[in-house]
């Protein structure tokens, strides 16, 4: 997700030709620091704040343009519509790539007319939650590019996202980490035992954060498919070098974090062609996209291709499918009857077209969208289409 509605991985997707995925030559990443990775620390106390009830049996989840403007118009908390469940506050950034420092700036009145006051913003959050939804800080988006290169980093990380939690009383955390956030050091190979520093750095911050919080810590992420879904064809930059160390990173986060995951829903959206697990290339576009990237992480799949490393499927409450509201959020909306489509599919197993998946997941948490206010601006369609859909 981003600023300006189009992801900066699909000008690098085109760039490198889509067809070929992640083969082509290794791009550039940040130097990391040489550094021993230390263990998370001891959690602290709990602070005490509002906690709403846990998400409904299908939850519709928004990100909400909350520190700027991008044409879509400015939505205060108070006024997101009673449909979606889970809102992510987007975007709390760093201060620079590698300080883990992360700020959250509310949108200033010259860019976001009518935007509420600190206070108003605060009991917004508490009416939310008081009527049973979760409001989350979103961190990273397109221009919010975080690297924990050290366990200094990994601190200051933990630190500025509790302050940021605990100034507002929200319910936890969405990890929307895109570009170059997230990288393989080469050798690191298996996705179960990493050892690349910001991948490690990361894991342990989030495992404080939940121990800090408690059970009732709501934590999400929202990788791009070229994060997650490519890793079935190319790991990092692979046992040769010369792929894009990029390719599958976000797989050793979600799998070490697996139990204290409520939900991932990948940005099906903004995307190349991706292989799906009958061998074949999906494309955006379609309920079958959908279907196909969700069915690998229902079922799961083979890392690398290697058969004998494979990424576990997820519980089907843990996964939603991330869509763009609108023509104007990003590449590969699809109208409401392509959703019920990927819904009836995956939930009912009707409607599949060419794509049969592995299973039936009645189960399946819900839908994630780009956004609150990009389906505001197209007049509500996208949550509409759940409403009407979950009843």
């Amino acid at each position: 997700m981003n600023r300006r509605s189009l992801s900066s991985w699909t000008s690098r997707r085109s760039r490198r030709g889509r067809g070929r995925c992640a083969a082509a030559a290794a791009v550039a990443v940040c130097a990391l620091a040489a550094t021993a990775v230390a263990p998370h620390a001891a959690a602290d106390a709990a602070p005490a704040a509002s906690r709403a009830a846990e998400p409904p049996e299908h939850a519709l989840v928004g990100y909400l343009h909350a520190s700027f403007a991008n044409g879509s118009g400015y939505t205060r908390l108070a006024d997101v519509p009673d449909s979606w469940d889970i809102i992510d506050l987007a975007f709390g950034e760093p201060t620079s790539v590698t300080s883990g420092d992360i700020r959250f700036s509310r949108c200033p009145p010259a860019e976001c007319p009518g935007v509420e006051s600190e206070a108003e913003f605060k009991v917004a959050v508490k009416a939310k939650q008081q009527a049973g939804k979760k409001v989350l800080i979103s961190i990273g988006g397109q221009n919010g590019q975080v690297r924990l290169t050290t366990p200094q980093a990994r601190e200051t990380f933990v630190d500025s996202v509790s302050s940021i939690i605990d100034t507002y009383g929200l319910d936890g955390l969405d990890i929307d980490f895109e570009g170059h956030s997230l990288s393989l050091d080469d050798g690191d190979t298996d996705f179960e035992n990493p050892t690349t520093p910001v991948i490690v750095h990361l894991i342990s911050a989030l495992r404080t954060l939940k121990e800090r919080y408690g059970d009732e810590f709501t934590l999400t992420m929202a990788p791009e498919t070229f994060f997650v879904q490519l890793g079935h064809q190319y790991y990092g930059s692979g046992p040769w070098g010369g792929q894009d160390p990029r390719a599958g990173a976000y797989l050793p986060v979600i799998h070490a974090l697996r139990d204290d995951l409520t939900l991932l829903h990948v940005q099906d959206y903004n995307s190349g062609p991706i292989m799906g697990l009958d061998g074949q290339y999906h494309t955006m576009g379609g309920a079958d996209f959908h279907i196909a990237m969700t069915d690998m992480l229902l079922t799961g799949f083979p890392v690398a291709g290697d058969p004998d490393k494979v990424f576990p499927a997820l519980r089907p409450e843990q996964v939603a499918i991330g869509m763009p509201a609108t023509p104007q959020a990003g590449n590969g909306h699809v109208p409401p009857a392509e959703v019920e489509k990927a819904l009836d599919c995956l939930t009912k197993g009707s409607a599949c077209g060419p794509y049969t998946p592995h299973g039936t997941w009645p189960a399946l948490r819900g839908l994630m969208a780009w956004s609150v206010n990009w389906d505001r601006y197209g007049g509500d369609e996208f949550a509409g289409t759940f409403d009407r859909y979950f009843g």
